[in-house]
């Protein structure tokens, strides 16, 4: 270097300094990011009334950094002091590429706001939400371990159908200080693990409809009678009426209460309306019958006929409409 350059050294020297302190501290107090990963065991007491389950799931942290992940809080988490966590080791282990592992076993008492618009064909994604209670998204981010499997191999949940299990991180921000006039607001890292399930469709197809359609064809079996039996034209609507009040008690007695009308419930008004259309059927032929005695009973049961097919097919139609809509 010529030595009329080399008085430049120091100075250089004292410029950069500063721009390396910074990117150290930067790198010291960039998001430690901590490999995340859930084995669920059993589910089970699943109670739509109550709005909760009952999990017990290993969950396991891989990470490099000072930061210690395991000091966490369930988000959706219910009975707090019920829950029973089991850690892996007292410390955490180190592994062969440095990093540290350890994790616990949890069973416990989880939150799930059941949407129940479309029941019987609902389906519902119950959620274990992770966050740490230390440290605060700037500082540990969680990261979903992909290369495992979720749940236990022979797992299932009795009338339940399990159709999807994932884990993914996102970052929930509390918008409030919690009574700290210096504080705007926190973020933090949150792990989900969400399992999806459905109602089977036997359970649609051969609980509630079968039993339904049965009271229905019954009661337009009423338009199949001859008009001067006006006794038991009567009393198949009747019948089939009272019917469907007891069927609806039976499945509604399971659900909550909510404050609007579930797939069930619209199919049953529709229910109700064709066999209200069926008794005005009824009473009108009867009526028409006693006051014109010359009336022709012949062209009333063609009537009749046409008017359960008609029917039939407008309360399929209806209730493929609300199938699609619902």
């Amino acid at each position: 270097m010529p030595r009329q350059l080399r008085f430049l050294i120091p100075i250089v020297g004292l410029l950069c300094a500063p721009i390396a302190s910074l990117h150290a501290q930067a790198d010291s107090s960039a998001a430690q990011p901590v490999y995340s990963g859930v084995y669920l065991m059993n589910l089970y007491d699943l109670d739509v009334n109550e709005y909760s389950f009952y999990a017990d799931f290993y969950v396991w942290f891989r990470w490099q950094g000072e930061r210690d992940p395991m000091n966490i809080e369930f988000v959706n988490a219910l009975e707090k002091w019920g829950f029973t966590i089991t850690p892996f080791t007292e410390e955490a282990q180190v592994l062969d590429d440095g990093s540290y592992y350890n994790g616990m076993r949890i069973e416990g008492r989880f939150y799930h706001s059941f949407e129940l618009a479309r029941f019987p064909l609902d389906a519902h994604q119950l959620e274990i939400r992770i966050e740490n209670v230390d440290f605060t998204a700037d500082s540990l981010v969680y990261v979903p371990d992909t290369m495992t499997h979720l749940v236990r191999p022979d797992f299932m949940i009795p009338g339940w159908a399990i159709t999807d299990a994932r884990m993914e991180a996102n970052t929930n921000f509390y918008a409030t200080s919690f009574g700290d006039p210096q504080d705007r607001g926190s973020s933090y890292s949150n792990f989900t693990f969400s399992l999806t399930i459905t109602r089977p469709a036997s359970y649609f197809l051969l609980k509630l409809m079968l039993p339904l359609l049965v009271v229905i064809m019954a009661s337009l079996g009423a338009l199949f009678i001859a008009p001067t039996y006006v006794d038991a034209r009567f009393s198949l609507p009747i019948g089939g009426l009272l019917s469907c009040v007891f069927l609806q008690q039976s499945y509604s007695s399971a659900l909550p209460d909510v404050g609007y009308m579930v797939l069930m419930d619209k199919i049953y008004l529709l229910s109700y309306l064709l066999i209200g259309l069926i008794m005005l059927r009824v009473l009108l032929a009867s009526n028409a019958l006693a006051h014109d005695t010359s009336a022709d009973h012949r062209a009333v049961r063609r009537q009749d006929r046409r008017l359960w097919w008609s029917l039939t097919a407008l309360y399929l139609l209806g209730i493929g409409i609300l199938l699609i809509v619902s």
